[in-house]
């Protein structure tokens, strides 16, 4: 499966929008989740091969150093009537194959994708929703936000790296949003579990709380740690470490499983 960049918006000094179109999305079929994804390919600069690659046939036919890069987006949105597809590429320079891509992306280019998937949506019957996390997880919860029943009692906590790098999210009179903005200081690992640490939960209303939890790796971890401690249950959370500060994309997926598996093991 495959799509053409249609439209391109800078929406932060760090984020761009794309959004995707085409025939080659004529087999996409969204899922109800709020933090559904899609896999991403990308050949390697190069590489004997472009636009609508097959990854399964490079894979047979070519050396391993020329098959493409696969990496997790999150859907921001899937416009049914239009058969659009829009992604939110976090960019940090020429880091990342993804994101470099993404910052030289124009109108034509094609973007070669298998899904999507995805595991979570806002429990309508839960008292309350808690969303937590950093850019990486800022499509999924605007999509989760947008999906909240009318009248929800949602608490948001994000991260980013300034008031410049804010993005609108959905208003309602039950949403609590408030952005932490990193200084540069070794003390912005801990922005979002001081934020969690001070934040009053209604009374009586741990166990009725669904609480997504999704960011870098070590961030998540020690706010996931917190919420045990405060007596959330495991299965009111979808926690999930999109990144991990100081490893590159490629070496943070061969050691994500082994972390994720110590993280849930974890009682508290």
């Amino acid at each position: 499966m495959h799509g053409l960049v249609v439209r391109k918006q800078q929406l932060t000094p760090s984020m761009v929008r794309i959004v995707l179109g085409g025939g080659g999305l004529d087999g996409f079929v969204m899922t109800e989740a709020t933090d559904a994804y899609v896999n991403l390919a990308f050949a390697p600069e190069g590489a004997g091969y472009s636009g609508a690659f097959d990854c399964a046939q490079v894979r047979e036919t070519r050396p391993r150093e020329e098959w493409p890069a696969r990496r997790r987006f999150t859907v921001r949105r899937w416009d049914e009537a239009e058969r659009e597809l829009t992604i939110d590429f976090v960019v940090h320079g020429d880091v990342g194959v993804a994101g470099r891509w993404a910052a030289a992306a124009q109108p034509g280019d094609v973007l070669v994708l298998e899904g999507p998937a995805g595991g979570y949506r806002p429990d309508p019957a839960a008292g309350w929703h808690l969303h937590v996390g950093d850019e990486s997880a800022l499509p999924a919860i605007a999509a989760s936000l947008e999906a909240l029943p009318a009248g929800a009692r949602a608490v948001v906590r994000l991260v980013c790296d300034g008031p410049g790098h804010e993005v609108e999210l959905p208003a309602a009179p039950g949403l609590d949003v408030a952005w932490l903005h990193r200084t540069g200081a070794a003390s912005d690992v801990d922005l979002l579990l001081e934020a969690l640490r001070g934040l009053d939960f209604p009374a009586g209303s741990t166990d009725a709380v669904h609480a997504f939890v999704h960011g870098e790796a070590e961030e998540i971890r020690a706010v996931r740690r917190h919420l045990l401690q405060r007596g959330v249950p495991r299965t009111a959370m979808s926690c999930s470490p999109y990144w991990r500060r100081t490893m590159t994309d490629e070496a943070w997926r061969r050691v994500k499983g082994d972390f994720v598996a110590a993280m849930e093991a974890e009682a508290s």
